[in-house]
């Protein structure tokens, strides 16, 4: 079982633009079973955690048009804000992901844990310990400005790279905390 953030990242580091548009991602070619594929990564995931950005991005994009819940598996919010959940299988939390440890790591049942996003997100799960990997697919696309990947300092390590369609799949292990040259 592990913690796994699942993402894909413009050249220049940014998860979505300012307006949190995923416009640059969604026209990128991607080959069916290509590397670091989502089918592939997906099949071994028991439960989905994200923060609030990313939960209203799936209600207005992925549930357009009266479209279910996209997830099947226990999924939770982490965010300080009272939502409705909009279907059984989601949980509202709060606080630090390490007081969730139990209950995620119960529900994914085994599986692992993808932390879906945001950046910030997936960094309260580094700081806590919690994140073993991530698996980043780039595009040959910048925006200059957005949400940011991964908004810690942290050094990681290579594990594997590999190419799907117009994307640069890595997957990295996090060595820990970056600290700055003058605490070295």
């Amino acid at each position: 079982m592990a913690f796994r953030y699942y993402t894909a990242t413009t050249l220049d580091g940014y998860l979505a633009d300012d307006h949190d548009s995923l416009d640059w991602l969604l026209t990128q070619p991607l080959e069916d079973g290509g590397a670091m594929n989502y089918d592939d990564f997906f099949a071994g995931i028991g439960t989905a955690v994200m923060g609030y950005t990313t939960y209203q991005w799936l209600l207005d994009n992925e549930m357009a048009d009266g479209k279910p819940w996209p997830y099947e598996i226990p999924s939770f919010v982490f965010t300080h804000r009272t939502i409705t959940p909009v279907a059984d299988s989601i949980t509202v939390l709060d606080g630090d992901p390490a007081g969730h440890r139990d209950l995620l790591t119960g529900a994914a049942a085994g599986k692992d844990v993808w932390v879906v996003g945001g950046g910030d997100l997936a960094a309260q799960f580094a700081e806590a310990g919690m994140l073993d990997d991530m698996i980043v697919s780039i595009a040959p696309v910048t925006l200059g400005s957005g949400r940011p990947l991964f908004p810690r300092r942290y050094d990681l390590a290579l594990q594997e790279v590999g190419r799907n369609g117009a994307f640069l799949c890595a997957r990295y292990s996090l060595v820990g905390a970056r600290k700055p040259l003058a605490e070295v």
